[in-house]
């Protein structure tokens, strides 16, 4: 198996869970908050983080701007171990917030002619796409209309998900795991939010550069847009640099169901999918230049805003996500954004399409790669935007 070593969210609540005073501290200090605007959503904001640490979170930095009005704000703690409070420019695993990296990247190349999205993907990758798939374009990998299914890793839960976390996944591999498999749908027929479009359209990024993906995003989007504390890890297990430490609750050594600090782990299984490692500040800028147009220019920064007329597969619900982003309606308004987790992190970007306010946090979530959203994410985001 090749293996990559070049430097380079949601989640089920557990509100009721009772976690001893050794395990979760008293919160270290109250939120740590700038001046906000009158417009702007900063005691709401506030109150969102207020009392971490605790059950389904230990930590939560929150950035909010745009033209309605600025706030920051953090909360929690650094660690268990010591309980001193959570740094707020500290770097965190973002997930699938790497998925708006990577579409950005793709049509930056769609619109330099090097990538087609209506070419198929298997045109790209003959010898690794199979003729089973040979329907399957470029756009319906970034919109996850594809209909590829899910490739097999090892164990179902989280504990066995720790027990593999140094594994290292080969994303060809990965590829050809998933598409040994029958499909789900045909192509363009419904929708189903999966990793496994985005591994493909990394190595189509490698394939039509010659070079390696990490390496485009860094020289198209981390370096222009100045993004220092933005990096893909590689086969690198640990966060380089200052970062709060992320806890998931899982069965202990012992038996019993408690906190495991799971800060080191590799994230090979996501690469272009979900393995960035970012601030809130970096994603921040990002948000902000993505949306005026500075990351994907002219109509096809459109992809990223036009979702397919397709349903769900699973909910039969009208689809979500559009090339790189999804979209939900919050206060009345269409939020558009990406959601990522990994394990101890929860994360996400979002803003209004006029980009007259946006958001970025970052939670230490306990309960990451859940089937809900955690609770404390889930608070963060209607604070900022308002109910469905």
């Amino acid at each position: 198996m090749k293996m990559r070593t070049s430097l380079l969210a949601a989640a089920v609540l557990v509100a009721g869970l009772a976690v001893g005073p050794s395990v979760l501290p008293a919160a270290a200090t109250a939120p740590a908050a700038s001046t906000a605007a009158p417009s702007s959503p900063g005691p709401a904001l506030e109150a969102a983080i207020a009392g971490l640490p605790r059950a389904d979170a230990t930590a939560a930095l929150v950035r909010v701007g745009g033209t309605e009005g600025v706030w920051h704000g953090s909360s929690g703690v650094h660690d268990l171990k010591t309980g001193r409070p959570a740094d707020p420019a500290a770097r965190f695993r973002a997930g699938s917030v790497t998925k708006v990296f990577t579409a950005a990247v793709a049509l930056q190349l769609a619109q330099e002619g090097r990538l087609d999205l209506d070419r198929s993907a298997r045109s790209y990758l003959p010898e690794l796409i199979p003729a089973s798939y040979a329907g399957v374009t470029v756009r319906q990998l970034l919109n996850h209309t594809h209909g590829i299914p899910a490739p097999d890793f090892p164990g179902t839960t989280v504990e066995e998900a720790y027990a593999n976390r140094f594994r290292v996944h080969d994303p060809e591999d990965m590829v050809r795991s998933a598409t040994s498999k029958k499909r789900e749908f045909a192509p363009g027929e419904r929708q189903h939010y999966l990793n496994i479009g985005y591994t493909v359209a990394g190595l189509l990024i490698e394939r039509v550069t010659h070079d390696s993906y990490e390496r485009q995003v860094a020289r198209r989007v981390l370096g222009p847009l100045g993004l220092r504390n933005t990096y893909l890890p590689g086969a690198a297990p640990r966060i380089a640099g200052p970062h709060n430490h992320g806890y998931q609750t899982m069965r202990l050594d012992d038996g019993t169901t408690g906190l495991r600090d799971v800060s080191v782990w590799r994230a090979t299984d996501g690469w272009a999918a979900g393995d960035i490692i970012s601030t809130t500040a970096d994603l921040e800028r990002f948000t902000d230049a993505l949306f005026k147009g500075r990351v994907v220019r002219g109509p096809l920064l459109e992809e990223m805003f036009t979702l397919p007329e397709v349903t769900d597969f699973g909910t039969g619900e009208p689809a979500a996500y559009s090339v790189g982003l999804s979209m939900k309606v919050l206060g009345g308004r269409e939020v558009w954004g990406k959601t990522g987790g990994r394990w101890g992190y929860n994360a996400a970007i979002a803003s209004t399409r006029d980009g007259s306010r946006t958001l970025v946090y970052s939670v230490n979530s306990t309960d990451a790669k859940g089937q809900g959203m955690n609770r404390t994410a889930e608070t963060i985001m209607v604070a900022a935007y308002g109910r469905p």
